[in-house]
């Protein structure tokens, strides 16, 4: 609309400004002088002459013969009438002088009069209208800038005002810590805040202090935010929510102004609870030269909140809630004690925290009564909540889109297949030379992690396309705080594993190796340069956790070596790979021939062809401790956009 108003004012201030080049109807009209006027009859291009008494005016018609003449353009583009329109000085003059041309045969037309007589009222409209225009238009635009708040002027100064959303009674966003499933840990610590606002004579006896702010951290979709809801849920205070963008704003000193206006607010009716969502948006690390940026606005907000959470001034009665899974962007004056005195993690699930998760999530879902929520559980590991919502609401749509009245395991199961690697397409077209490649690239996979005691036990091989996956496999990892050189050795032989099978069997390589490649590569850089897994370059770690590094930590001699150490790592692991598969060459091509007639084989079939794993035991252990059991581990993409 914005452009709509600027399109319609440009025209109006083009019509009041400008009288040249106007046409009445169809007409073309030129102001010319009473000189020019005698000119153009004595020359016979007037066709009539009207004449207006009232405003001494008179309008020349052209004869179409001669409108290149005196209009200087064609007919078409002037119109099927043009005028001349002049201003006389004397009728008894004009008439004179039209009876000697027309005496002369120089005028043929007709001479006619007229009287134009307006309305006052119009007249007084046609002046006013303009000034009326701007006048409304000032007043809208001031109104919009004020956000709605302010009437005439006084808008544009309410664009420095908070944003945030105000809930006087947080049960009104209906969320408790009974919606929060898992997350123990979390949980208590920001309980804490809650008693404290509900009883402070507790802690205030003993000459505890409750926090001033806690910085909600972890990866996205983990419930920091549904956390900080539950907060308002619970503490029966009021409760402050914005986001770190609401402070940004294309007008310089508004943020700061706005982190002002939003303490003073929260201070009024203290005590209460100031949430700020994706905090990074504001509190990112300062620079070193100031001078390198041309616009401080981001700083300048952050000098503000620095200022408000722990300043000269007080600020009791109001306690901080921020979240942001970018904790390593902040600025470190933004985390010291007395602004953020609590950092509360908010990790990914574990095992008995996934169940809790599924069945909040499960609530409203109709599920089978035999359904198993241990084993979803043990279906997820790494997924966060949200993933894990995401994994019952596609349960839902899959169990409707087949027509059941109830959500099964199948659908769950399907679900999460969904979630990792993309829908099926069964119906993609494939030649039987790519089929056979895929299936012996997969069936390379396997049987590499069958013979390796370190690489996590195989549970499915699939050849069906996913998304932009020809094929994948799905494996039994084990949660671990702690990963040997023998253990990422194994994953990157596994890894390598459909390489090496094309190679010995078809005698050629293809693209879809590409995800397995750059996989391995990072492992191998980051054994070599982060966790001093290298022969030549042991015990040293090059790794800088800085978000502006522009130089390498190390010299050109040791970057040299550090290649050649990745490159003779993954060699060796490769050549690993070769070997193992030559050993069981025939295992490998009738694993092949069953992923080829069947498309999906499960771990009980690997074992028919390979006998037992020798680790087999270990595996077992892993699922009677119900630890983590099928995640997707390698997925192979064909192009060169890695799934």
């Amino acid at each position: 609309m914005s452009w709509v108003y600027l399109i319609i004012l440009v025209t109006l201030g083009v019509m009041f400004f400008t009288d040249g080049g106007r046409t009445i109807g169809d007409s073309q009209m030129k102001r010319a002088s009473y000189s020019n006027f005698k000119v153009y009859v004595d020359r016979g291009y007037a066709q009539r002459v009207i004449v207006n008494k009232s405003e001494s005016k008179l309008r020349m018609y052209v004869y179409s013969a001669n409108v290149r003449d005196v209009f200087h353009q064609s007919k078409k583009q002037t119109g099927m009438d043009p005028y001349v329109e002049v201003t006389y000085g004397s009728v008894d003059q004009l008439e004179q002088f039209l009876n000697a041309e027309k005496a002369a045969g120089k005028f043929k037309g007709e001479l006619t009069y007229e009287t134009e007589t307006r309305n006052g009222l119009v007249d007084l409209l046609f002046s006013i209208a303009p000034v009326a225009f701007f006048v409304f238009l000032w007043f809208f635009v001031m109104n919009r800038m004020g956000g709605g708040g302010g009437s005439g002027m006084g808008g544009v100064f309410s664009v420095g005002r908070s944003k945030a959303k105000v809930y006087d009674k947080g049960n009104d966003l209906g969320i408790t810590f009974k919606d929060v499933a898992g997350q123990v840990g979390a949980k208590q610590e920001v309980q804490e805040i809650v008693e404290f606002l509900k009883n402070p004579k507790k802690y205030t006896d003993l000459g505890g202090k409750i926090p001033k702010g806690a910085l909600l951290v972890g990866p996205p979709g983990t419930g920091k935010t549904l956390l900080a809801k539950a907060v308002a849920g619970e503490a029966e205070v009021p409760f402050f929510s914005m986001s770190g963008s609401d402070f940004v704003e294309m007008f310089v000193g508004v943020g700061a102004s706005r982190v002002r206006d939003t303490f003073n607010k929260a201070k009024e009716k203290a005590p209460s609870i100031l949430f700020i969502d994706e905090i990074d948006a504001i509190g990112r690390a300062r620079s070193h030269n100031p001078g390198y940026g041309g616009n401080d606005e981001r700083e300048n907000t952050l000098n503000a909140l620095l200022t408000e959470m722990d300043g000269f001034g007080t600020n009791s009665g109001v306690i901080i809630l921020a979240a942001t899974n970018r904790v390593d962007m902040l600025d470190k004056a933004l985390l010291r004690a007395g602004r953020f005195d609590r950092q509360i993690h908010v990790d990914l699930p574990d095992l008995p925290e996934r169940k809790a998760i599924f069945e909040v999530h499960l609530r409203p879902i109709k599920i089978d009564q035999s359904l198993d929520i241990d084993l979803l559980a043990r279906q997820t590991p790494g997924f966060s909540g949200a993933d894990i919502a995401n994994v019952c609401n596609e349960a839902a749509l899959i169990a409707a889109r087949h027509d059941r009245q109830v959500v099964g395991k199948q659908d769950f199961l399907d679900a999460v297949d969904r979630i990792i690697a993309g829908l099926e397409k069964k119906t993609k077209v494939m030649t039987r030379d790519e089929k056979r490649a895929i299936a012996l690239h997969e069936a390379g996979h396997a049987t590499i992690s069958w013979f390796c005691q370190h690489a996590n036990p195989l549970v499915k091989v699939s050849i069906v396309p996913r998304g932009r996956a020809l094929g994948a496999a799905w494996y039994l990892p084990e949660e671990r705080q702690l990963t040997t050189k023998e253990q990422l050795l194994d994953e990157m032989c596994s890894l390598l594993g459909g390489r090496a099978a094309e190679e010995l069997c078809t005698g050629h390589i293809s693209t879809g190796a590409m995800n397995d490649l750059e996989r391995s590569t990072k492992m191998a850089q980051s054994m070599i340069a982060i966790y001093g897994m290298s022969e030549k370059l042991p015990n040293i770690c090059y790794y800088e956790n800085t978000d502006y590094n522009f130089t390498k930590p190390y010299s050109e001699t040791t970057a040299r070596l550090i290649d050649e150490e990745v490159l003779k790592m993954i060699n060796e692991q490769y050549a690993r790979a070769k070997q193992i598969l030559d050993e069981h060459k025939e295992g490998h091509n009738a694993l092949a021939l069953l992923l080829i007639q069947r498309e999906v084989i499960f771990a009980e079939d690997v074992e028919k062809i390979f006998g037992p794993r020798p680790w087999a035991s270990r595996a077992q252990e892993i699922i009677e401790k119900n630890e983590e059991m099928p995640a997707e581990t390698a997925v192979d993409t064909p192009s060169d956009e890695p799934k």
